[in-house]
């Protein structure tokens, strides 16, 4: 690296020298450090940093602070208050104590930040120049060209584990482990092999972070803001500083590199890479996937951001509604109508539950109540669109086959009447008791509400009389009441004639069922 440094395509470069001079740093003329022992680091997109030995520094400094921050071929920076005059630099010089091979040169020196306002007399020194330089090649030009058409974060991360190997990085496996908003699973780990073809997904759920094998991995460091990892495997297994690489060195990997990739707001994923090279990654590769672990984290951001929206739209709103929010049906107004089976499912005596068994208690028992209900709507092809207090409104639409959905909705009745039963029966505090109505007809699936607040709900008149048939049936003692049209899918079931029903225009036809039929 003799001459201008880093010039046009050298790639990702580092060096450091001595200063053959007396260095002083210098703050409103006042000196915070004097040394003969300066070392100057070159390095690529970087103005030349001035390192002095921690000894030289005249002026005191704090103990380390929590502030820590990565590089690649430098390792973990640790950073100290400055105290000038009785004023406090906050985290204004930082230290590598254990760095890098690469860069070696500055153990136990000190590098003053930009906040600290120091000025470098260099005692006549003369630095060599520095060219701009500029980083390309197959990887940079897939990221800016060719990423953007991967359509799944599976297929991006494949793509991205070969494009490194067409540039030369000696990378074997690779894994991303992006946190997510979701209220089953922690985030997805991805993982890519340079000897498979596929790249393996895990979810894992939030009881991760109290597992002993993460909390003591190099992802619960990188993503608690600790700082990154960099580790030759050479060490003997005693003396690793995480289990997890003793694996890897079983399986024959040599380097091993875990990075945070930032979300715009803050969060913050790992990156880790591994290589099986008998020399480990190089300063340059490494640097290349620095200077581009901005563009893969914004890839992964826009996937998860999408991945996030559908997972809160399901959780919501359910799936077939949040399919529909994100295909575009977003305005007031937007919707079809369809054909459907409309069940109402109510909570009954909630008020006395309430009052016997005090909030928490009952809320179990509500959660329990939902979650029993919704798994067999589910089931059955329906959707919960909405809980309403201590009841369930669901949808069955008609299936593409031409039949109804009403005999569907009809078994998903009977079996959350005999499943509720069966929890009673295995614990008296599990005491739901449900009434259901069931309509079927023409119902407007679609977007009503505010200009600013929205609601994904069923309207029209089958919705009402399945609400409506649910609380005749608590009056008269069945649990659950359907409408003619979906009786007719019963053999078995009591006629109740018409009945006058509250807000309903005209007298409905209705039908006792029984849930053991």
């Amino acid at each position: 690296m003799e001459g201008s440094r880093f010039g046009t395509n050298a790639g990702y470069g580092i060096e450091i020298k001595p200063i053959e001079a007396t260095v002083k740093i210098l703050r409103d003329g006042m000196l915070l450090a004097q040394s003969d022992r300066a070392k100057i680091m070159y390095e690529t997109r970087l103005s030349p940093q001035v390192y002095v030995p921690l000894e030289d520094v005249v002026v005191p400094l704090s103990e380390q602070t929590e502030l820590k921050t990565f590089c690649p071929f430098k390792g973990t920076a640790r950073y100290r208050d400055i105290q000038v005059d009785g004023a406090i630099i906050e985290n204004g010089v930082w230290s590598y104590d254990d760095a890098m091979p690469e860069s070696r040169g500055i153990n136990g020196h000190i590098g003053f930040m930009p906040n600290a306002n120091a000025e470098v007399d260099l005692g006549g020194a003369i630095l060599d120049p520095v060219a701009d330089g500029n980083i390309s090649g197959p990887l940079v030009d897939w990221l800016m060209r060719g990423a953007a058409f991967e359509t799944t974060p599976e297929d991006f991360f494949g793509a991205l584990g070969k494009m490194m190997i067409k540039h030369g990085i000696a990378v074997s496996r690779m894994s991303a482990m992006i946190w997510s908003l979701h209220p089953l699973i922690a985030g997805k780990n991805y993982i890519w092999k340079r000897d498979e073809d596929e790249v393996t997904t895990f979810a894992p759920s939030y009881e991760l972070y109290e597992h002993p094998a993460f909390q003591n991995s190099p992802l619960n460091h990188v993503s608690k803001g600790r700082g990154g990892v960099r580790q030759k495997l050479d060490l003997i297994a005693g003396e690793m500083p995480f289990p997890f690489l003793t694996e890897l060195k079983e399986e024959g990997a040599t380097d091993y590199v875990a990075m945070p990739l930032f979300f715009s707001n803050g969060q913050i994923n790992v990156l880790t890479l591994t290589s099986d090279h008998k020399e480990g990654f190089t300063t340059a590769n490494l640097g290349l996937i620095f200077e581009v672990s901005s563009v893969i984290s914004r890839f992964f951001e826009v996937f998860t951001q999408k991945e996030n929206a559908q997972s809160l739209l399901e959780t919501y709103v359910g799936a077939r509604t949040g399919a529909r929010v994100l295909g575009g049906e977003i305005r007031r107004g937007d919707g079809d109508d369809i054909d459907a089976a409309i069940m109402f499912c109510d909570l009954r005596g909630s008020t006395r539950l309430e009052e016997e068994l005090g909030r928490v208690a009952y809320i179990e028992v509500l959660n329990m109540f939902f979650e029993t209900t919704s798994a067999i709507v589910n089931a059955h092809g329906g959707e919960v669109l909405k809980f309403i207090g201590d009841a369930v409104l669901a949808v069955f639409p008609d299936p593409d086959d031409g039949t109804d959905a009403g005999a569907e909705a009809l078994q998903a009745a009977r079996e959350i009447v005999q499943q509720l039963e069966a929890m009673q029966e295995q614990d008296a505090s599990h005491c739901c008791e449900c009434s259901i109505g069931i309509s079927y007809g023409q119902v407007t699936y679609g977007n009503v509400g505010s200009k600013e607040r929205l609601d994904f709900t069923v309207i029209g008149r089958p919705a009402n009389i399945a609400a409506r048939l649910g609380d005749y049936g608590k009056k008269v003692g069945h649990r659950i009441v359907v409408s003619e049209r979906v009786a007719r899918h019963e053999t078995d079931c009591k006629p109740l004639g018409k009945v006058k029903l509250h807000n309903v225009k005209d007298d409905v036809v209705c039908f006792a069922v029984s849930a053991d039929g």
